[in-house]
């Protein structure tokens, strides 16, 4: 993700087909157990858009049944090549750039994100990510090990088994590849239940995996909602791991299920309230235009989202200025066509929290600079919006808002701003703006994030880790790290007559 990414495409197809909306089990389509179907809402309209099959329990259990049967010793998946799985992954991420325009334009329809960033950001890095893990299938080593005695001992990596894997509605195609990429790259087999507000390009990807040729039961793919079918993912005695990504809420919920089943491994990358620091020295207009993209990109709807904007106090009336500027210039309206930069929060739920929030900014006497209203009269389409005079105890400086909702606030000094930044519950990301080097070390190195950008923001790359401290999460996706979340290491102690050096 870059603000620099230019659009492919002018506007997307309006009229598109949506081919899957069952549940995907051992390479084949099927109803739901119960029968049940639940709506899947255009959140440009907040009308229907196609009814999907509605897992529960029993599905997670059919679903975890075929996992195991691929899993199981000598099986035509544990057996294949490590080469052979790189070549099955290139083969997916071929057909989804064969299908490139088809997956962006369903992504959109189905978050309401623009078409042009689902084209050139979304499929475009998750293509990447698919293809990057390919890479690693066959260099995953062990290694020999010297220990004392007459024995040869070395190390194996091996995969962790049935992997429950539960991806949010803000990245889904993106998230889905973090997730898939590396489980599959060691081996494992996946049962991932995707967000109830955006299942089609999952369901898609799912249909795509079986045609590259992947086995049957590799992956399952069970739509349905949180309490029923998520729930039934962690708490499993048959799933040896949970990746998730979502509210720091929903996070405790998969900890404590974990704690009180199997003591499964878990994976989580979860909530923040990101500071994004902006010194006096700083190159203003690229300041004011990075920060704006750091907060409002995917509708404000990004884990790190730069929602902490800390201006030194020289600069602050000014950037205010130029950043309620820029937002008041922010395009908002339908998602398909390629000029506009910003379309409707997912679903009405998030729509409704993040004017509540608004509310409370303005009650809380923060001043409102400009939005914080609904856009239009339908859908679920909410104004950009800035906040001035922010301070620390209010909420919309401590909560995670989820939305197009920037708050500006002001520091005079580094170790101030270093403090507030760090006075969260969330350690995802952070950022930094200065001309001088000694200063954006001494920031890097202070705050505590999982990563840290300095004079740039959502510096995404496959092979860089993402992760956070404290409750932002708990292990690292993506890069060589992302791998070890996904591997069990297996210690081999043998015997022999005897050894020399």
């Amino acid at each position: 993700m870059s603000s620099a990414v230019e659009p492919s495409a002018k506007r997307a197809n309006t009229m598109v087909d949506v081919k899957y909306t069952k549940i995907f089990i051992n390479n084949e389509w099927k109803d739901s157990v119960s029968g049940k179907t639940f709506p899947d809402i255009n959140p440009c309209t907040g009308e229907l858009l196609v009814n999907v099959a509605e897992g529960d329990k029993a599905d997670v259990d059919l679903a975890v049944k075929a996992a195991r049967e691929a899993f199981k010793l000598d099986s035509t998946w544990r057996k294949m090549d490590a080469s052979d799985r790189g070549h099955l992954l290139y083969k997916l991420a071929d057909l989804m750039e064969r299908d490139h325009e088809y997956l962006a334009q369903l992504e959109t329809l189905d978050n309401g994100k623009p078409y042009k960033d689902s084209y050139n950001a979304d499929v475009v890095l998750s293509i990447k990510c698919y293809r990057y893990y390919a890479g690693w299938c066959d260099k995953i080593q062990g290694k020999t090990i010297p220990i004392d005695g007459d024995f040869f001992c070395y190390t194996r990596h091996e995969p962790i088994g049935v992997v429950g894997q539960i991806i949010p509605w803000n990245f889904p195609l993106l998230m889905q590849a973090w997730k898939l990429a590396p489980a599959l790259c060691c081996g494992n087999v996946v049962v991932m239940k995707p967000a109830e507000q955006t299942p089609l390009t999952a369901l898609y990807v799912a249909s795509l995996l079986a045609e590259a040729g992947f086995p049957p039961g590799v992956l399952n793919v069970v739509p349905g909602y949180g309490p029923t079918a998520g729930a039934a993912v962690s708490e499993h005695y048959d799933i040896d791991k949970v990746a998730f990504t979502g509210s720091t809420e929903v996070g405790h919920i998969i900890m404590q299920a974990a704690g009180k089943t199997n003591l499964k491994n878990v994976t989580l990358e979860l909530g923040g309230k990101s500071p994004n620091i902006i010194f006096a020295d700083a190159d203003l207009d690229h300041a004011v235009e990075t920060a704006h993209f750091a907060l409002f990109f995917n509708q404000g709807q990004c884990c790190c989202a730069g929602s902490r904007t800390f201006v030194e106090e020289s600069i602050y009336d000014e950037f205010v200025r130029r950043s309620v500027e820029r937002a008041r210039k922010r395009k908002v309206g339908d998602p398909l066509s390629g000029d506009v930069e910003q379309g409707p929060q997912v679903d009405q739920e998030q729509f409704t929290k993040i004017l509540d929030l608004i509310d409370s900014g303005k009650k809380e006497g923060a001043k409102l600079e400009c939005g914080g209203e609904r856009h239009g009269d339908s859908g679920f389409f909410i104004q950009p919006t800035v906040f001035s005079g922010v301070e620390d105890d209010m909420r919309i400086a401590k909560e995670e808002i989820f939305g197009p909702v920037m708050q500006i606030l002001k520091f005079k000094t580094v170790d101030e701003v270093i403090a507030r930044a760090n006075n969260t519950i969330y350690g995802l990301a952070a950022s930094v703006f200065t001309s001088d080097i000694d200063k954006a070390l001494r920031v890097a190195h202070s705050v505590r994030a999982g990563s840290m950008w300095v004079n740039c923001y959502d510096v995404f790359r496959c092979n860089a880790p993402f992760g956070g401290f404290k409750m932002s999460g708990v292990g690292r996706e993506l890069g060589e790290y992302g791998l070890q979340q996904y591997s069990e290491i297996k210690t081999v102690a043998i015997k022999v007559t005897s050894k020399n050096s």
